[in-house]
């Protein structure tokens, strides 16, 4: 029988990274680098999670997928090569991120790569900190070429203020950059397909210039996607318990929580559903079987489980993902 898991987060050095995952999480980085991804939940080919918890421990999402892809999936469908449907991380910008776009799925397979839906909940942000997000409303595609030969092309770029609490939802075509200063948590579909078309000039851990993808980028954009806004809508609830819907896709919908110590409900049985924690400490409970996740951890939870409490130990944030 399955069970809610937990896996080891596999690290991976940005040139725009740095150490805020240690300091906001206390999770255990490799000394000396910049560190700007965390990858919690991921099926990628030579980047595999590995399950911490349990009497699965130290087996991988892989093996899961291989042997158990209906106990764990239940009606969602699969990605490419039959691997798990989502990848979450968590990123810490200390720079600006590259000017970028990924391929809608109408042009993905022309250009050999693979779509990326995305969303992004701001965790933590620096004052004045910012996302790149669409164009600036009036920008056609010969004025951002134009700029992209001069070098100017981030003055294209609609620029959306953030606070800690904020989401973004980023469909694929949709032109973005994360800014320096933040720490975010992405729920994206399984994809590692990303066509930079500026990265400010400035060179990568090996000391040469990232390669651009100019062409790509311009196949995939949506010139039609005129400043996006942040997720709108409150909470509501009542004094333990209180939501806010963030996305509702045909990939996935999210959630935040914010639950009062003490406070406890059930998760939606039967669906493959993902619990990350924002802040605070919550144990999640399916049968015989109790996960704590503090602050900067995330849970899988199998569609197969029939019944899975959520109870706060602690003032907590959750983002609470489910796969469509």
């Amino acid at each position: 029988m399955l069970y809610p898991f937990t896996f080891h987060p596999i690290f991976k050095d940005r040139v725009w990274g740095g150490r805020e995952m240690e300091r906001l999480y206390q999770k255990k980085l490799p000394a000396n680098r910049p560190i700007g991804e965390s990858w919690e939940i991921s099926d990628r080919p030579g980047d595999v999670s590995v399950i911490a918890n349990g009497p699965l421990a130290g087996k991988n999402l892989r093996w899961l997928m291989e042997n158990h892809a209906t106990e764990i999936l239940g009606g969602v469908k699969s990605a490419i090569g039959n691997r798990f449907p989502l990848l979450c991380k968590i990123l810490d910008a200390r720079e600006k991120l590259s000017l970028q776009v990924h391929p809608p799925a109408s042009k993905a397979a022309e250009l050999k790569g693979e779509p990326k839906t995305e969303m992004w909940f701001i965790a933590d942000a620096a004052p004045g900190a910012e996302l790149f997000v669409g164009l600036k409303r009036g920008v056609t595609r010969a004025k951002f070429e134009k700029k992209v030969e001069t070098g100017e092309v981030a003055e294209c770029f609609h620029r959306v203020p953030v606070r800690a609490g904020d989401a973004m939802f980023l469909p694929s075509g949709r032109i973005h950059a994360i800014g320096a200063g933040l720490v975010i948590f992405e729920i994206q579909q399984n994809s590692d397909t990303t066509y930079r078309v500026f990265d400010w000039n400035r060179v990568g851990l090996d000391g040469n210039p990232r390669e651009l993808h100019v062409a790509q980028s311009l196949a995939s954009i949506d010139f039609n996607d005129f400043e996006p806004a942040l997720v709108q809508g409150k909470l509501t609830g009542d004094t333990l318990i209180q939501r806010r819907s963030l996305v509702d896709d045909p990939l996935f919908k999210v959630e935040t929580w914010r639950l009062n110590p003490g406070a406890h409900d059930w998760l939606k049985p039967k669906k493959l559903q993902i619990v990350a924690a924002t802040r605070g400490e919550v144990e999640i409970t399916s049968g015989s079987t109790s996960v704590k996740l503090s602050a900067g951890q995330f849970s899988l939870i199998p569609a197969s489980l029939e019944r899975t409490e959520v109870l706060a130990k602690s003032d907590a944030a959750l983002l609470c993902v489910e796969a469509n």
